[in-house]
């Protein structure tokens, strides 16, 4: 693994309370900053996998819909009103 040094100015006030809270859990402040650092990478590969993935299900969408792979309106509201209703019945009887 090849290092470098990363330098940055910070207030000193939020140095040194940095400081202590990472000796209170028996760490150092690079120990934490290099776990924040590799959280914040993980976290926005993970949020540009999403957003990749979810413009490929738009994208279907668009495609089955001009390919004119629709459902009327009327059917949908039909089909969600029996499942509510479903869900009501389900609730009475627990209830």
């Amino acid at each position: 693994m090849n290092e470098a040094t990363f330098t940055f100015r910070v207030d000193e006030a939020l140095k040194d309370e940095f400081a202590t809270a990472a000796k209170l859990h028996d760490r150092t402040g690079a120990q934490l900053l290099r776990d924040f650092m590799r959280d914040y990478v993980q976290q926005q590969r993970q949020e540009e996998a999403h957003e990749a993935w979810f413009r490929r299900q738009v994208q279907i969408g668009l495609n089955s819909a001009n390919a004119g792979n629709l459902i009327p309106a009327s059917e949908v509201e039909s089909r969600f009103a029996a499942k509510r209703a479903a869900t009501r019945r389900r609730r009475v009887v627990k209830g």
